[in-house]
């Protein structure tokens, strides 16, 4: 059989093996789709209330394409289910995208690092809103370069469905040449989400969900978190684990964790301002795309999970797109990375949901999976930093040179250019 075929293959039976991963352990890898978006999707299909229009949110509005979608057959499908059927349909597409005819090497490769990605997290990568928008982000990704427009509005959806793709569209902005088309897409996609929001009355919730990501706590799961749950571990007066009834999330609190979660947000923000200077400026220096976009877009997507102080098991879903492009423009330079990041994927479906209460038990070996988790975590950010600095820059005539300006031209003109993606 051809590559395309076992690929396929691939897929139909690593997706059963995940979508049956959700109805195992008490749904614990599925909770989320089973209880919280059944229960807002069927408050939004009965018209007794609308997170996000009528009161504050966590998540951007349309978060509710995914939920409404799984709630649309009503009790002839199990609700979770249906998510699992609607996350493997996305999939599909962007797959298909993806692998093509499975003639490139880099494509195939990215292909199965995909597959065995999904398998590794198992199911909080699928049952959770971040595994609705890892098909969009690649999807959107892969089209940068030849549909920039098309690439855009996707990354735009998928950002308004969960914040963490914004990472990809200002990896985007600096590094694609046509960034007009770019900036238009996800402003017209900004733009529509935006007046629905006026139009049904929900104007004082429409960034609801910014306020309820900053005022949180230090999730055990963050790196950031990590000593203060050794300290715990340790019995340190002071340091323990607590619920946080309003957001249902576990939290470490600790001596001075008020200092360091004030601190974490500014911390996050400079941090990635820090990261897109850099690709700025080595796209100022005329850094390729195929080079510079998936090292400024791991690197990103890396410090919004490395920096952050909520620090969630599907979270490590988001670091799947940017290796993907990078294996399928440079397999050779990422299969390193992609390996490493499959070992954090496994090390995080052991920690949640299968070792997850000796977590919360402060168990000394479930606290030590999670450091070295958190510690690997951290070195695959470092690498995607020293990746991004070494960039390299293409000799010549400066930024202010004829060559740029022709260059300039072609870009608002859109002309079309080879594309760096195989």
């Amino acid at each position: 059989m051809s590559r395309r075929v076992w690929l396929w293959i691939g897929f139909a039976l690593v997706h059963a093996v995940v979508v049956l991963l959700g109805f195992v352990g008490d749904h614990a890898a599925s909770w989320d789709v089973d209880q919280l978006y059944r229960w807002w999707a069927s408050r939004a299909l009965r018209g007794e209330a609308v997170p996000g229009i009528t009161e504050d949110w966590v998540y951007p509005l349309l978060a509710y394409i995914p939920i409404l979608l799984a709630g649309a057959p009503g009790s002839a499908v199990d609700y979770t289910l249906a998510w699992g059927l609607i996350v493997t349909a996305a999939d599909a597409v962007a797959f298909g995208v993806l692998v093509g005819r499975a003639r490139s090497r880099g494509r195939v490769l990215a292909g199965w690092f995909w597959l065995a990605a999904l398998l590794a997290l198992g199911g909080v990568g699928m049952y959770r809103l971040d595994g609705f928008t890892v098909p969009l982000a690649v999807a959107g990704s892969l089209w940068l370069v030849g549909r920039p427009w098309l690439g855009s509005v996707l990354l735009a959806v998928a950002t308004w469905i969960k914040v963490w793709p914004a990472a990809l569209l200002a990896a985007a902005v600096i590094t694609v040449r046509r960034r007009l088309a770019v900036v238009g897409g996800a402003v017209a996609v900004s733009a529509l989400v935006v007046a629905g929001v006026l139009v049904a009355g929900g104007g004082p919730h429409l960034f609801g969900f910014v306020g309820d990501q900053t005022s949180r706590g230090l999730q055990i799961e963050a790196p950031v978190s990590t000593v203060y749950m050794l300290l715990a571990a340790a019995g340190v007066p002071g340091a323990r684990v607590v619920y946080d009834d309003e957001l249902i999330t576990f939290q470490v609190t600790g001596p001075g964790v008020e200092g360091v979660i004030a601190a974490m947000t500014p911390v996050l923000i400079a941090g990635m301002l820090a990261l897109a200077a850099l690709g700025a400026l080595k796209a100022w220096r005329r850094a390729g795309f195929a080079a510079l976009f998936p090292a400024l877009a791991l690197a990103l997507v890396l410090g919004f999970i490395v920096l952050n102080k909520v620090g969630s098991p599907q979270y490590m879903t988001w670091v799947i797109t940017p290796l993907v492009i990078g294996l399928v423009i440079d397999r050779r330079r990422w299969i390193a990375p992609a390996a490493l990041a499959l070992v954090i994927l496994a090390l995080t479906q052991l920690i949640f949901p299968f070792w997850y209460d000796g977590i919360l038990g402060l168990t000394p070996a479930a606290v030590g999976l999670l450091v070295v988790r958190n510690v690997l975590l951290v070195a695959l950010f470092a690498w995607s930093v020293v990746r991004l600095a070494r960039v390299r820059v293409r000799p010549g005539p400066g930024p202010r040179s004829q060559r740029l300006r022709d260059a300039h031209r072609r870009d608002v003109e859109g002309e079309p250019g080879p594309s760096p993606i195989p």
